[in-house]
Order: C-alpha cells, then structure tokens, then sequence
C-alpha cells in the first residue's frame, strides 16, 4: 500500500513559477516509476512528467519539455514538479502517481494516486 499526498498548487500568472510536492509513504519499495498527470476541465487526464524509481531516467509530454522539471528527494520520500515559464494552458488539476509496472506516460499503469492539486495560470 502506497499514500501519496500533495500541496503546493496555487493561481499564478503567465511566465511566472510553480513547485508541487508529493510526500510518498508506505511500501513504495515496489515501486517502477513517479510521475505527474494533469487533468484540465472537460479533458481526459494527460501525461506530464515521470521519473524512474532510481532517478536515473526522466520523462517529459512534449507540452513541458524545457519548462517543468521532475525531481526525487528520498531523504524526504518527496517528489517536486518545478514548473517554469507557466502558461494559461497549464492549468489544470495535478496528481502525483506511482506505478509498479513498466509503463511510464499511461495513467492506467498507475496504481495509486495523490489527491490533486489545483494549478491556476491567468493570462
């Protein structure tokens, strides 16, 4: 069993920055990968980041690549999202993920979830 909780959402304007956090607890052991999705008002939830359970690999949706920026703190059992260059499209709810499969971008391999973030980026 994995607990994921989140915080650090907040409204922003455009161009300026963003970190979320996503404290892990429990057998997270198991784990393959950590990432981030996002899920905008009357879209399907989308891939955004991931990061590999070692911390050797990272993932990005062509939408952030250059601007967010996944990271792991296991002294903390934390993961951030820094989010840079934030644009009105950006905004969406944020969930933090952990998958112990080998999939990294589909969210059906993902096994347990955060509560969600709220992320506001006016214009």
């Amino acid at each position: 069993q994995v607990q994921l909780v989140e915080s650090g959402g907040g409204l922003v304007q455009a161009g300026a920055s963003l970190r979320l956090s996503c404290a892990a607890s429990g057998r997270t052991f198991t784990m393959f990968y950590m990432g981030w999705f996002r899920q905008a008002p009357g879209k399907e939830r989308e891939f955004v980041a991931a990061i590999s359970w070692g911390g050797g690999s990272t993932y990005y949706a062509d939408s952030v690549k250059g601007r967010f920026t996944i990271s792991r703190d296991n002294a903390r059992n934390t993961r951030y999202l820094q989010m840079n260059s934030l644009k009105p499209e950006d905004t969406a709810i944020y969930y933090c993920a952990a998958s112990d499969s080998g999939s990294y971008k589909n969210y059906a391999n993902y096994d347990y979830w955060g509560q969600g973030s709220q992320v506001t980026v006016s214009s």
